[in-house]
Formats: structure tokens, sequence, C-alpha cells
């Protein structure tokens, strides 16, 4: 189903930070970058290859059936505009015809996608200096463009080098070849960039610090000893600096430091490492470090600005520190007042804060750690991850108001300079080894980014700024992700990952998604590639919409797509909704229906082709229906084109609206309600509920005032939970289900189908056109039989999840009966749940079904713009 060639792994690359492995396609031999994957490759794996990455492990039966694959798809890629071939999705190796009669040729080359800012044109001039080459090279609009002039088999390795050993950040979209007279020239140099034509280069990611430069930044007979924006082609910002396309300093932040004369001799030197890396700098003229105390004032400068914030935070106070995309508040993740103090703050609730730790000794000191969380945590992206807490921990804990009853902990690694430097290196005065890092706002509002507005939004947060010179141009939180059912699952893609594009199943029109209210991101799409942008926020405020307005705006600039149609979530009343009717100028404005955007993103992500169906769950907390219903339990027979609702959860109402997702027990009463079930006082949720609240809610059900009919399965979790006396109340989003989650987990076994297993109840309808009824009444009773029985929460807990997963088995066969259909996808903010997807997706591959589950992209709705621009685009 996935989009990706075998090959064969010959050897891991030295001097890459096993970011590199040499790959052996059909015959020829690729440099492939092995970064993404959980655990590097061994030589003889074989390896799924896709955009110059290994996308996962594979054996060689399904090696030799991708290869089958694309023997059927046909061995050549499509044609580009000028007739060359566009080996986007299938490499092919240059053979220019040779002139044995002329002794020179020329040939010009156009090299498409990740490939600004990563070092390559430096990369393009060591490659033409080995071999005897002359000519030019130059970072344009669409991305880099080279001629090269000489021996005829020197042009033709050229070509190949081009394609199969780029950098280790490189991402080779296309590389197009055409043939030039000779113009004669004793020397190849790297001429102005050009932005005359249409934009169309892929940024990169910013990256964490690498190997190279760590050691560096530890070495005092280095002169870029303890500094703390020390970088080189393969590491450091380059996503939220760029101003402009193409990629060059003066499109940058960076635009305002003159390099000094040693800068500017590595920046010249082809032999060094910071050939032509835009952000380089050092102590001499890069950006500068201040710490502001709270009267506004700048207390210090440099090095003793980071001697000072470290000693503020060893004395429990709260620092604003400028990072890569915006401010993050900071305070140490051991003291209990500070934690307590800066949650009041921020007004914070319950919801949980990441930690940053000095290293990877202290994380596994706090949490445990599988090889893959190891290698995800560790990678270039260095996301905060999401792992299970160690009890007790090996060391002294964190603060108990880090993560109040979270069973897990969000862990990340320094992953600037700054970072590491904060920590302390060397003989530096020990400071905290764990730092609460969140996000530098006010709650529910985006992350600062402007220096002048640091200082008086976060005034009332903080005791003090450390920040520095170099201007942020776009707002870039930190990613959020965890490895669950033998892939990563991310929860929100933003910093390292944004913004890479994905790879379309189909050619698309120039197309904007406005995506959903809930977790936003914007997406562009044109050919085929889309965009999806970083985490932008909730849609709860002008600011985030402000937000939205110019990361769609950065994200245009960086791709060069003038979308013709907008696309947005069919709910009439979301905010994303009417932002895209606000900003459409005259042009349509396409609704797609908030689930089948769902499925169509997991699809879109899987490269099923646009004539593929399957039979798609959608699980979620809320969605608007196409009968006016809030859905969210969906069980969808769906292409990009179209879906049928084969089955729901049964409707139960949903009184109030946000009060009943603020209140869990609300929802448990619901339930207790349809299925006919007395409220009895001695069941937790009943005794949660104060009585005249349950007075209003009983007249509330039996009338239907003020109730909308609800499928949703996230809410059919939160009853679960205040039934079983987990949560009754909630201060986020989820953390009733998250904390039924962390019982699941903790339970002793899950149940097998037995006397004590819960099972849901399934309707089929009187009108063979109409969806398929699951009854939750059946589990409802059960729940309650358990809490009367004193069965513990853990075991109710896992039972509940259980049932679940037995429900989209259920569901998938009964379909596959119907239907033929053999593949399944799983979408929606449910699945999150490690719990929910790994048993869910045993028990579906235990019946032969194929998963599709989300890898690149969130289930939640930060995956929903890609799925509306596939669904818009498809008619």
């Amino acid at each position: 189903m996935c989009l990706g060639i075998p090959g064969r792994v010959v050897e891991i690359v030295e001097g890459y930070a096993d970011q590199l492995a040499l790959v052996d396609v059909e015959g020829a031999r690729r440099r492939i970058n092995i970064g993404m994957l959980d655990t590097p490759p061994a030589a003889g794996d074989w390896v799924l290859l896709h955009m110059g990455f290994a996308m996962e492990i594979i054996d060689e039966a399904k090696a030799a059936q991708a290869l089958s694959g694309l023997e059927m798809m046909g061995s050549g890629g499509r044609e580009s505009e000028d007739g060359e071939t566009d080996d986007r999705r299938t490499p092919a190796h240059e053979s220019a015809p040779v002139d044995t009669q002329q002794p020179r040729v020329r040939r010009r080359f156009e090299v498409r996608g990740v490939v600004q800012g990563v070092g390559f044109r430096p990369f393009v001039y060591v490659t033409a200096a080995a071999l005897a080459l002359t000519g030019s090279v130059a970072n344009t609009g669409g991305g880099v463009v080279v001629e090269v002039e000489g021996d005829p088999e020197a042009v033709a390795e050229f070509g190949r080098r081009l394609r199969t050993d780029p950098p280790p950040l490189a991402v080779v979209e296309s590389v197009t070849g055409t043939d030039q007279p000779p113009t004669g020239g004793a020397e190849f140099v790297i001429a102005d960039s050009s932005a005359t034509d249409r934009v169309r280069t892929l940024v990169s990611p910013d990256t964490a610090t690498c190997r190279d430069c760590l050691t560096e930044l530890r070495d005092p007979a280095d002169r870029r000893h303890r500094h703390p924006f020390i970088t080189c082609t393969h590491c450091g910002p380059r996503f939220t600096i760029v101003t402009g396309m193409p990629y060059d300093r003066a499109a940058t932040t960076m635009a305002g430091f003159e390099m000094c004369d040693d800068c500017r001799a590595e920046y010249d030197d082809p032999r060094d490492r910071r050939f032509h890396a835009q952000p380089i700098a050092c102590h001499g003229c890069g950006p500068r470090l201040e710490l502001i105390g709270e009267d506004g004032r700048a207390v210090h400068h440099g090095d003793e600005a980071l001697r000072a914030a470290r000693r503020l935070l060893a004395e429990g106070k709260i620092v604003a520190i400028k990072g890569l995309g915006g401010y993050h508040l900071a305070c140490d993740a051991r003291d209990e007042t500070a934690v307590t103090e800066l949650r009041r703050r921020k007004r914070r609730g319950g919801k949980p804060f990441a930690v940053m730790v000095a290293g990877l000794d202290v994380a596994e000191e706090l949490v445990t750690i599988t090889d893959d969380e190891r290698a995800l945590l560790t990678g270039t992206r260095k996301p905060i991850v999401l792992l299970p807490r160690r009890t007790p921990p090996v060391s002294g804990g964190l603060a108990d108001a880090v993560a109040p009853g979270n069973p897990d902990l969000g862990v990340l690694l320094p992953y600037t300079p700054l970072h590491t430097l904060l920590f302390g290196i060397g003989d530096d005065t020990p400071g905290p080894d764990a730092l609460v890092m969140t996000s530098g706002n006010r709650s529910g509002e985006p992350i600062v980014t402007d220096d002048a507005r640091a200082l008086t939004e976060l005034a009332p947060l903080v005791d003090a700024w450390l920040r520095h010179d170099r201007p942020i141009q776009i707002p870039c939180d930190d990613s959020v992700s965890r490895f669950a059912a033998g892939a990563e699952l991310p929860v929100r893609r933003s910093r390292g990952y944004a913004p890479l594009p994905l790879a379309l199943p189909f050619d698309i029109p120039p197309l904007l998604a406005a995506g959903a209210d809930l977790k936003n991101t914007c997406a562009l799409g044109e050919g085929g590639y889309a965009w999806v942008s970083q985490h932008i926020g909730d849609m709860d405020d002008l600011s985030t919409v402000d937000a939205l307005t110019r990361t769609a705006a950065h994200l245009g600039a960086l791709t060069g797509v003038e979308p013709g149609q907008l696309v947005a979530d069919g709910h009439p009343g979301y905010r994303s909704g009417a932002w895209a009717r606000a900003h459409a100028k005259g042009r349509a404005v396409r609704t797609v229906q908030h689930h089948h955007a769902h499925i169509a993103a997991v699809l879109g992500e899987h490269g099923l082709g646009p004539g593929e169906s399957v039979i798609g769950f959608a699980y979620d907390g809320t969605g608007h229906g196409a009968d006016g219903a809030v859905w969210g339990g969906e069980a969808l027979i769906a292409d990009y084109k179209s879906y049928r609702r084969a089955a729901h959860l049964a409707y139960v109402p949903l009184a109030g609206g946000d009060a009943s997702v603020q209140r869990p027990y609300r929802m448990a009463l619901a339930h207790l309600h349809a299925a006919g079930i007395d409220w009895d006082q001695s069941l937790p949720a009943v005794a949660a509920c104060p009585a005249r609240e349950r007075d209003v809610l009983a007249h509330q059900f039996a009338t239907g005032f003020g109730c909308v009919p609800t499928s949703s399965m996230g809410r059919l979790f939160d009853a679960v939970a205040s039934l079983a006396g987990v949560r009754h109340e909630v201060a986020y989003e989820a953390e009733a289900a998250i904390a039924l989650e962390g019982l699941a987990r903790s339970a002793a076994g899950e149940p097998a189908r037995s006397a004590d297993a819960y099972a849901f109840a399934l309707v089929d309808p009187a009108d063979p056109g109409e969806p398929v009824v699951a009854d939750p009444g059946p589990v409802i009773r059960a729940v309650v039989s358990d809490v009367s029985g004193g069965v513990p929460a853990e075991q109710i807990a896992a039972r509940f999840h259980a049932a679940v997963a037995a429900l989209t088995v259920d569901l998938a066969e009964l379909f596959r009966l119907r239907t033929g259909l053999g593949a399944v996808a799983l979408g929606g903010g449910v699945f999150q749940n490690a719990v929910l997807l790994e048993s869910t997706q045993r028990a579906l591959r235990a019946k032969d079904f194929t998963v599709l589950r989300p890898v690149l992209l969130p289930p939640n709705d930060g995956g929903v713009a890609f799925g509306q621009l596939l669904v818009a685009a498809s008619g």
C-alpha cells in the first residue's frame, strides 16, 4: 500500500552519527538517510525507501512483493514538463548519451526537494571538484540548478551522485537533466541565488545539534567553545528562520548578522563543514544572549547570562527561555514549590508539563524506555516522547505537580546548544538536571516569539527572561510523539517534522485546507505533494486565528502554491471554516465531513490510489455529522471521493455541549439513562453529580431540551471513566481517557472473550440502507455490575478497552463479508490511546486484515487538513 522502493543495506556510512547507509537498489548503490527508522538496520537488511529516506525495515518476501508492484506500475517515472523523467517516486539512473567525438560535454541539472539549507551546494561543489568538472551551482525558487562541463563519463557520474549520494539532511525529490552547448571555463563556482522562477523548494525542518557541533561546544580549544548558537550544514535552525526563498543568508533572520573574517573563510571553504551554512556564526559575529530581570532590564550578557539563569532555576525561579520556535517557560522539575507556582501562574489546571532532562541517563532514571523509544528520543528531531513512568524512580523523582495522576511523562533531550549550556558543561556549577519546559504563552494562546511581546505577556508568569537577538520568523512548538503498535505515533507534528512534504497518491490542483478547530494545522497541496503546517493550536481566540493567517501565508511563500480553492471542516460553527470563508477572496470553499477527512488522511499517508476503498474506523470526541448529530464512533466504507456511514455507536443525549465534555459524570448519567439503568447514588458517577444538576439532567434527557444526540467514542470513554470512579471532572481534553488508558495498561492481563468480558450489541437496521448500530448498553450494564461488585478500576478499564477492540474487529468482519474489502483504516484522536491501538491492530491482523494506522501524521485533528486536501481534490 505504501509508495516505496525496496533496497538492501550494504553498510552504515561512517561519520554521519548512524544517520546514513549505503543501500543497493537493483544494482545501483545509493546513500540513504536512515534517521527515521526506530532502530538502525544491519548490513543485509531490506529497507523500504521513500524520498531518500528509509521508512521501515522489511523482510525479503516483502521486498520481492514491493518490486513486483513497481514492475506492475511501470519501471519509469512520470514525464516532467520538459520531457525529462521525473524520478520522484521511482529512482532512475542518469545515462546520458555520450558523443565520443566531442571531448567535453555540458549538462544542466535541476534538483528539487529538500535541497536548501542542508549543505547541498557544498556537496555539489566538492563532487564537481572531485570529478574535475567546471560550471556553477545556485539556489533558485524551485530548488538547486547545476551546470557542469567536462569529460562525458565524469558528467554522467556527477548526475548519478546527485541522486545517490546527497547530504544526510537532503531529500531529493527529482533530478532532471538537459544537454547544453559547452562554453568552456576553468573553475566551478557557487553563483548568486535566483528567485526569478516560481518558488517550489522544500525547506528543511529545524534539526537538533549534531554530534560534531556538540564536540566543538565542549572543547576549550575550539573557537566556538560554549557558543550558544553553534551550527553547521547538518544541524540547527532552518524553517523557523527562513523569511523567503531561495534559501540564502539574506533570506533568513540571520541577515542582520554580518559574518566575521573567520566565519566568512569557513563559509567559503568547500572543505569545511560550514561551507555555505547560512546560520553560521561565532562569539564574535553571532547572536548575543542576555538575561532580563523582573524590571525588564538586561542584568547579564553572554556566558554570565547563562550562569545566572542556571542559578535562578536552582533557586526555584521561573525563567522564560527563547528557543528555536518560541519562548519556553522553565523551572526545576524536581522543585514542588516551583512547579506548583508555574502551574498556578499559567492557569494550567492538571495538564501535564513536558520535562527536558540533561541526558539519556537522567531520562532512564525517571521512565522506562524501549530501544525503539530510545531511538525516537535521541534522533535528529528530538521530539517530546511520551514514556511510562518508572515506579519508583531510580533516584529522586520529579515534583508531583509535573504530571499529576498521569501514567506517562513527556520527556525530551536538549536539542539546541543553548539548552546544553543551560544544563552545564565542563566545570560549570551544577544546576537542575530536569527542567519543566512548557510553551511560553498564556493557556490557550499561541507560543510567543516576539521579544517585546514576551516582556509584556509573559511578565505575570516568569521571574526573568533568557533571550537572544536572533529573530524567530515563524512559531513552531515542540513535537510530541510516542511509539505504539510497532511504529511511531505522532501526537503533535511540529518542530523537526514541519514543513517536510508528504507524497500524494495522485496529483491534485492547488488547494489550501484550513483544518479543524482543535489542534489546528493547515495544509497546502499541488501536484504530487502536500505540505502540512506545524501545530498552530486550538482556535479559541483571535490570536490563534491570526496565527493561522500568518502560517498559511508563510507556507505559501515557501512552497509557491497559489490555491485556487479552499477546504474547510463541515461544521457550520467552526472558526477554521469561518477563517476559510473570510480568506476565500472569491474562491470556492469546499467543506469536508470531519470523519471522512480522518480516514482520507490515513489512506493518503499509506499511498492508496484514488479507486481503493477501505473499512474506516473514526473514533474521536466530536465531529459534525451529516444528520446534524455529534459523531465520533463511526465505521465508514470510504475512499477519497465519498463515504458511506456503515455503523456507529448508538446515540445518547449530549446535554449542555462543553459542560458534558468538562464533567464526564454527565456523560455517565447520559449512558445510564440510554441503557435504562437507575441513577443509584452508590455509583461514583451519580454521587459526583450535585442533586440539582441531576434534576436538570433528568428533565433534559426526558424532553430532549438542550440536548444533541452523539455517537462519540471519546465521550463513551469519559462515561466509563466516571462510572469506574476514575475521573468525574477534567481540566484538559481527554484527561479521563488518558487516566483510563493508564489503568488498563497496569492491569494484570487483557481479558479474553469469556464470562467477564464486556461486549457491545450490534443492531441491524430495519432499512438495509441505514447503518448498523453498536449499542453500548450491555457494556454500561456490565461496568455498573463490576463497580457494584467491587471489581478494581484497573480491571474495568482493561475490559472496556478489550471490548472496544473487539467491537472494531466484529464490525470489520461484518463489512468484509458484505463488501469484500480487506483493508481497515484507523483514525481519530481516540487512537492516540496506545493500549487501544495495539490491541485493535493485533486483533485485526489475526483476522488477516491489512491495517492502516497513522505513522506520519497524528490520528487526532492535527491530521485533518491533509485528509481535507485529498477529499476535495477527488471531486
